[in-house]
């Protein structure tokens, strides 16, 4: 695996609590103890856990105004959960480009593209090809390292979008002392198998805005309103709510964070040391000014080496090596070809170019004493 998970804290002492006092569904302490976890971790003023990160964004866009037949700006360059928890609203992703410096948004580009194509009528923006409200502007943090979150920001005012962050592999990384995911009014995290912290399944809320936390926290129940007995739900609820069971897991590994942080950084200072000579390949570092988790660390082949790539993910699967290419960009999946789009040369050039390559904190650990080219 790319990333492995480690169970060697207290994960299986919690969960067998958990077990011991049967309330292992969408109530009990562990839940809370994992909100006020990534609360401390974070810095956030509310935390609302959820059952997965798709299910995270998606209710994070609706609070954030997001509407049937609106456009969401999102990076070709991202998972395709990104994509579909705007599909899931009713929305449209409008697909933007990516810079090889962090693998986030082009903020330069896109705020070249807007100014062109849109115009501004009572205070929202619009697009000038489709007619479309443009509501939101969706950055990824790519592998855990984060974006260009000021420049973002700014443009985002500049033409008056939320910000929804999709911190989903970011937890830990910070910009400029600030926590990935803390930037924009709303953020999502993941939570899944293959992250640097799992609950098994599971992801989360992230917000400043102590009324959108409120909102979050009751959309994610059946929106029951709170009774020593009586069942009143006053609108419609979405039932998004980790389990305890997860939550539990995940406090074990929230324990850990650090620990898997240190691990996995040092993992690609040494990556990055093996590569720095390797004639046509080198490996991703963190964008100046940021730190980051290196959830997945990758190479880049330059240009006369690209032809290499699949040759590479062949030989390399093939001696038990798990190694694989970035995404397909979302232009190039069936349900997303006919979406909106700016240029995407860079996107384009990147995907060409990235292999992930083993990243978990085990093999981190595993190799920690294995000397490097040139140390």
């Amino acid at each position: 695996m790319l990333h492995a998970p480690v169970f060697d804290g207290n994960e299986l002492q919690y969960v067998s609590q958990c077990v011991s006092t049967g309330w292992v569904s969408s109530v009990g302490s562990f839940v809370t103890r994992f909100e006020e976890m990534l609360r401390e971790i974070t810095g956030v003023q509310r935390v609302v856990a959820c059952s997965n990160g798709t299910s995270a964004l998606f209710l994070a866009l609706k609070l954030a105004g997001v509407e049937t037949g609106d456009e969401v700006l999102v990076p070709a360059l991202t998972f395709v959960a990104t994509a579909n928890a705007v599909s899931h609203c009713g929305a449209v992703p409008y697909l933007v480009d990516s810079e090889p410096v962090t693998l986030g948004i082009d903020c330069a580009k896109l705020r070249s593209e807007l100014a062109e194509s849109t115009r501004v009528v009572g205070g929202h923006t619009y697009s000038r090809k489709t007619g479309r409200r443009i509501s939101a502007i969706v950055p990824m943090h790519c592998f855990g390292h984060p974006c260009a979150m000021d420049e973002i920001v700014s443009l985002a005012e500049e033409f008056r979008l939320q910000v929804v962050e999709d911190a989903a592999e970011s937890l830990g990384s910070t910009r400029d002392g600030r926590h990935a995911g803390t930037f924009g009014r709303v953020s999502i995290m993941s939570f899944n198998g293959n992250k640097i912290v799992t609950t098994g399944g599971g992801g989360a809320i992230l917000t400043n805005d102590a009324d959108l936390g409120d909102r979050a926290k009751h959309l994610t129940t059946t929106a029951k309103v709170p009774h020593a007995w009586k069942f009143y739900h006053d609108e419609v609820g979405y039932n998004l709510r980790m389990p305890n069971l997860n939550a539990a897991l995940g406090c074990g590994q929230l324990e850990q964070l650090d620990r898997f942080i240190a691990a996995k950084r040092d993992l690609a200072s040494r990556y990055i040391k093996a590569f720095r000579d390797v004639d046509g390949v080198s490996a991703f570092e963190e964008p100046r000014g940021c730190r980051s988790n290196y959830w997945l660390n990758a190479i880049l082949l330059d240009a006369t080496h690209v032809s290499l790539r699949d040759a590479m993910l062949k030989e390399t699967n093939e001696g038990n090596i798990m190694t694989r290419p970035a995404w397909e960009l979302l232009h190039q999946l069936p349900m997303f070809r006919s979406c909106p789009r700016v240029d995407l040369s860079q996107a384009e050039s990147i995907q060409s170019r990235l292999i992930n390559i083993p990243s978990g904190v085990s093999v981190a650990e595993r190799h920690s004493q294995i000397p490097t080219r040139g140390s």
